[in-house]
């Protein structure tokens, strides 16, 4: 039998797709790029019309020999990697390290990992597309050029290990701007007055009540900007009739979200499950390449995560459309499938986001996914029915009301048919939230209880009301807040900076060269950061430009497209950039940065310890190194005492940033746990109550893991909780690492 090999870039892909194609293929994994610009050099020949020099990836030898034999002893080689320029440019390594003719039909894509999709694309192999090659291989070089031109002129100018990006630069700046923006707000007074009125009858609290707000005099609106001005149209109503001049009754519908795009599923999956941009890649990653389901083997639940389109192929739109008239009836189905507008720069190669097994709900997945997973299924698969359902429906009423010359105003509004609400809750994300995944829980199929009603009650025009109180109200217009990830990428993509690829990347990228810093989930520009960025903004202005770097973007556009050659695009880049990397060298000096004091006296030398930034994170060291090498991790106490010995309880993280807790007295009590702190007390024992979530809902245990309320009836612990030497053995491998 004919064997052919299929090559991918992951081995979860590649066990999901060997379950459709049979014993005549092999499938083998490359494990993301074999090749790339070499780490040590700049690897880019200038003088050659900027050819890159390409090398085999350290550590990659043992798999490139396994995917030349496979490739030697097959009759036909497909390469299956991701259908974006990524994946296109690591097919095309593969092809030169396999003596592939680039021209053969050996290129396969498909936008879902699923059985039909695989099989249709394993009918119509193509060649491997240049433009989209050389588009990878134009902000590639592009940002080689970038970062080992600039990161050495940082080192020189600032200090060792610093860097500097086309995108990273342009995001770091962007949070130094809105942070100059706070520093320099001044706020403005404004007023409100806001009216208890009664249409009937004397109870405080009774449903004859509503609120009406001061709108103006003589049907103008009228700003209400100091006090006096408050006070003197106080003075005036006082004695005042109020009288209904008006009520406006209607119907306001409201249509819902489009299926996600990479930023929007960014930007929800934070606010709603306080996920990273990071983690957010990571897990919709798994969900794309295959999870191994009960009873059916490794599948991908959903379609490809890296796109910026909202286009939705007629055969989803036609199974979500019978599936929602099966789940939850015809009068939630809209007259015709929806179809969503792409923004302008949207390159649509891909559709949106969306489950690709619509039968496999959340709930029927939920015990073969993890937690993480099926939060984000579940987000996923909701937002993708809830876009091709009916409209939500709400009854609204407006009425005008008089005193004197006085105009109020009230309004009304109910939820009459919840259509895509019933799946689907989408309340505007603000700019700073806490993690919702702690507040009330959601409903069977997601969505929680709407609470837009608050209808005003039955009024007529000409009727009289009875006046309750009216409060004046102060309020100062508030700066800008600081972006969060999640806001930081819906910036970004607004001003057509980077791509869907490229967000979280970049927005790990700057936390870890300590350029901003988190503050709870905001982000907020380190003394380094905005020294870096003035550097930038002085004497690179174009790299930090918003506007440049949308430009460059569209040219890498218009080199996928096959409209410019890549070489092209980077010459008419470099002539400029490289006089400016020359005046700066000479026209920066030397810049200082004064390290924060940390308060403590060091024990073995006697000099005041500052705080420094290392590659994981912040650290207290002696600043006499290299003579003394003194070094102390900062750690932040959790606020409570630990249930073994009464020591105080730290919160530590591990090198890759994930918080933990332990006492202070660690090596001689040995308590340590992965969850935090809760606010509750134990009813039992009065230890503090630790919570974790290991479902939809938080889990509370007690911290003393020998208090009888950890154990159920049968006397034996609680499902889901620590043992105290499963945790102290997590604790010590974490640290270690």
């Amino acid at each position: 039998m004919a064997k052919n090999l299929v090559i991918v870039e992951s081995p979860a892909k590649s066990k999901t797709i060997g379950r459709f194609l049979g014993k005549s293929y092999k499938i083998e994994a490359s494990v993301g790029h074999i090749r790339d610009l070499p780490k040590s050099t700049l690897g880019v020949d200038v003088d050659k019309n900027f050819e890159p020099k390409y090398i085999t990836i350290r550590g990659k030898s043992e798999v490139i020999s396994k995917l030349k034999k496979e490739a030697k002893e097959a009759d036909k080689v497909y390469l299956a990697t991701d259908p974006d320029r990524e994946g296109e440019a690591i097919s095309w390594h593969l092809a030169a390290l396999l003596d592939m003719d680039e021209k053969a039909l050996s290129r396969i894509t498909f936008n879902e990992i699923t059985e039909e999709a695989v099989k249709k694309a394993m009918k119509s192999p193509r060649a491997i597309d240049m433009d989209l090659v050389d588009a990878q291989q134009a902000r590639r070089v592009l940002d080689r050029i970038v970062g080992y031109k600039l990161s050495p002129l940082l080192w020189k100018k600032v200090r060792k290990g610093l860097s500097a990006g086309r995108v990273q630069s342009v995001a770091a700046k962007m949070v130094c701007d809105r942070e100059d923006e706070i520093t320099g707000f001044v706020p403005e007074e404004y007023w409100d007055i806001t009216a208890l009125l009664s249409s009937g009858g004397d109870k405080p609290g009774g449903k004859e009540n509503f609120v009406a707000k001061y709108h103006g005099t003589s049907g103008k609106k009228v700003r209400l900007r100091s006090k006096e001005q408050v006070d003197e149209i106080l003075k005036d109503l006082e004695n005042s009739l109020y009288k209904v001049l008006k009520v406006v009754k209607g119907r306001k519908k409201k249509a819902p979200a489009p299926p996600f795009t990479t930023s929007t599923l960014q930007q929800e999956a934070s606010w709603r499950s306080g996920f990273t941009t990071k983690k957010t890649m990571m897990v919709a990653q798994q969900l794309y390449e295959g999870i191994e389901i009960k009873g059916k083997g490794a599948t991908g639940l959903v379609t490809y995560i890296r796109t910026d389109s909202v286009r939705v192929s007629p055969e989803a739109q036609g199974e979500a459309r019978s599936h929602i008239a099966s789940m939850w009836g015809k009068e939630y189905l809209p007259a015709k499938a929806r179809n969503y507008r792409n923004r302008s720069a949207s390159q649509d190669a891909h559709e949106a986001i969306r489950p690709t097994h619509p039968d496999m709900t959340p709930e029927a997945v939920r015990d073969s996914l993890t937690s993480d997973q099926y939060r984000l299924y579940k987000l996923i698969w909701n937002r993708f029915f809830a876009s091709q359902m009916a409209e939500a429906v709400y009854d609204t009423v407006t009425a005008d009301i008089g005193a004197g010359r006085h105009l109020f105003k009230a309004n009304g509004t109910r939820l009459d048919f919840k259509g895509y609400l019933l799946i689907y809750k989408d309340e505007k994300n603000p700019d700073n939230t806490g993690n919702k995944a702690d507040e009330k829980d959601e409903g069977e199929n997601g969505a929680a209880d709407d609470n837009a009603n608050c209808m005003i009650p039955e009024l007529i025009e000409d009727q009289e009301l009875r006046l309750i109180k009216i409060d004046p109200g102060q309020h100062f217009t508030q700066p800008p807040a600081r972006y969060t990830e999640a806001t930081l990428v819906r910036a970004m993509e607004e001003k057509g900076i980077g791509r869907p690829s490229t967000y979280a990347p970049t927005i790990s990228t700057i936390l870890a060269r300590g350029y901003v810093e988190k503050e709870k989930k905001s982000l907020l520009p380190s003394e380094l950061g905005k020294i870096v960025t003035d550097i930038m903004k002085q004497n690179f202005p174009d790299i930090v430009d918003e506007k440049f770097t949308a430009g460059m973007e569209n040219e890498l556009d218009e080199i996928e497209r096959g409209g410019k050659k890549w070489p092209e695009v980077i010459r008419d880049f470099y002539t400029d950039f490289a006089r400016l990397v020359g005046e700066a060298e000479e026209k920066i000096g030397k810049v200082k940065i004064e390290d924060e004091p940390a308060d403590i006296v060091c024990e073995k030398c006697g000099r005041d310890m500052v705080i420094k930034n290392g590659r994981f994170g912040k650290f207290i060291a002696c600043p006499g190194f290299p003579e003394c090498r003194n070094t102390k991790p900062i750690l932040e106490e959790a606020g409570v005492n630990c249930p073994v010995c009464g020591g105080k309880v730290l919160i530590r993280k591990t090198k890759k940033g994930k918080p933990y807790i332990s006492c202070e007295n660690y090596t001689k009590c040995g308590f340590t746990s992965w969850d935090m702190p809760a606010k509750e007390s134990c009813p039992v024992c009065g230890s503090f109550m630790l919570k974790s979530y290991r479902g939809r809902k938080p889990v509370l245990r007690c911290s003393n893991d020998k208090c009888i309320s950890n154990e159920d009836s049968a006397g034996k612990p609680e499902a889901g909780a620590h043992k105290e030497i499963k945790a102290k053995k997590k604790s010590e491998k974490a640290v270690k690492k």
